[in-house]
């Protein structure tokens, strides 16, 4: 019997999107708990580790986001096919959490200075980090293998903002835009992406 999951966030992509992509791709129920930032203050107080994202399995709490994100692929079979994969899979996950690291540092900068300097900062990182990634891709429209795994995932959050802004970065990189086209095709992400909250980041 699958666990009862309930996965707590604030109402934002940023760090909780990739675990709820994953929940829609494995077409796996959960509750979507999303915290508003005035109840954060009361709510950090009862957390493990005064953060968040949460995932509550059966009761029991993990935190982290990687963690929660590397035990649902496990848990639904998008992790990777051999242990060879799930490093792979894992690698360009990381990248991706860093690629997202520089967007959140350039989005939620107080200075508006600073803010400016990281945003110009981001369009030569994005570009390395996109040449990167079409280099060591598979052919196939996934990263990693011949099926979907939480990297796809992964890249497709983290491309989501970039691709707002710039329509055409991708223009490129055609194996990633596959990759993009792949996970936008799958049935369960479609469905949840129709019906998400719109949010800043």
């Amino acid at each position: 019997m699958a666990p009862k999951y309930k996965f707590t966030y604030f109402n934002l992509r940023a760090r909780g999107e990739l675990s709820r992509l994953i929940f829609a791709a494995a077409g796996v129920q959960y509750e979507d708990y999303r915290i508003d930032f005035p109840q954060w203050p009361a709510f950090k107080e009862k957390t493990p580790m005064g953060q968040m994202p949460l995932l509550e399995a059966d009761g029991k709490v993990v935190c982290q986001s990687g963690a929660i994100a590397r035990y649902l692929a496990r848990e639904t079979g998008l992790g990777g096919k051999s242990s060879w994969e799930e490093a792979q899979v894992d690698m360009f996950v990381c990248g991706v959490n860093d690629l997202i690291d520089k967007l959140c540092d350039a989005h939620f900068a107080s200075d508006e200075a600073i803010k400016e300097e990281r945003t110009k900062a981001l369009g030569p990182y994005v570009t390395k980090f996109l040449d990167n990634y079409e280099k060591l891709g598979g052919p196939d429209g996934h990263l990693v293998g011949t099926s979907l795994t939480y990297a796809d995932l992964a890249f497709f959050v983290g491309m989501h903002d970039v691709l707002k802004h710039r329509a055409d970065a991708l223009e490129k990189f055609p194996k990633l835009a596959k990759v993009v086209e792949r996970v936008r095709e799958n049935k369960g992400v479609a469905a949840y992406i129709a019906e998400r909250p719109e949010t800043n980041i």
